[in-house]
């Protein structure tokens, strides 16, 4: 049996079936419920050690449980959807990026801003702490650090 991963949008598209949709809400729900027992009185609204340890794969089953689209590529690494991408950090070992990417001429340029505004929106209430930068060509990207 192979181990449940979210999606990063770094690889295939993931499948649009009902036991996808189950294994994403099962991740999700065991994370908040690590979250209640590790935070104590904090419960949910702070990420646990293990989300801090591994920051990208957090953030990504995050934002796959809200039902934000993932990017992904094909077999050749050329985007094929348009939608979320997560990676570690350039700044440092403590924070995650969170970029909008699809095909050249699909549009993902002209939606980042409102895109990545909501995958704040949804990463905030769950303790992450985002910025929104400008980076190279000009393109948005959010940064997203644990709490201080």
């Amino acid at each position: 049996m192979e181990s449940f991963e979210p999606a990063t949008g770094d690889g295939p598209q993931p499948p649009a079936t009902a036991a996808r949709e189950a294994e994403v809400r099962t991740a999700y729900e065991g994370m908040l419920q690590i979250r209640r027992l590790v935070n104590g009185p904090a419960g949910a609204s702070v990420p646990a050690p293990w989300e801090l340890r591994r920051m990208p794969r957090a953030v990504a089953l995050v934002l796959e449980a809200a039902g934000i689209a993932p990017s992904a590529v094909d077999a050749q690494g050329r985007r094929t959807r348009t939608g979320y991408r997560v990676a570690p950090g350039t700044s440092g070992a403590a924070t995650v990026e969170v970029t909008w990417l699809g095909p050249p001429g699909g549009g993902a340029a002209e939606a980042e801003r409102e895109r990545l505004t909501a995958c704040a929106a949804t990463l905030e209430p769950l303790g992450w702490s985002c910025l929104l930068y400008r980076g190279p060509r000009r393109r948005r990207f959010l940064e997203v650090e644990p709490p201080r």
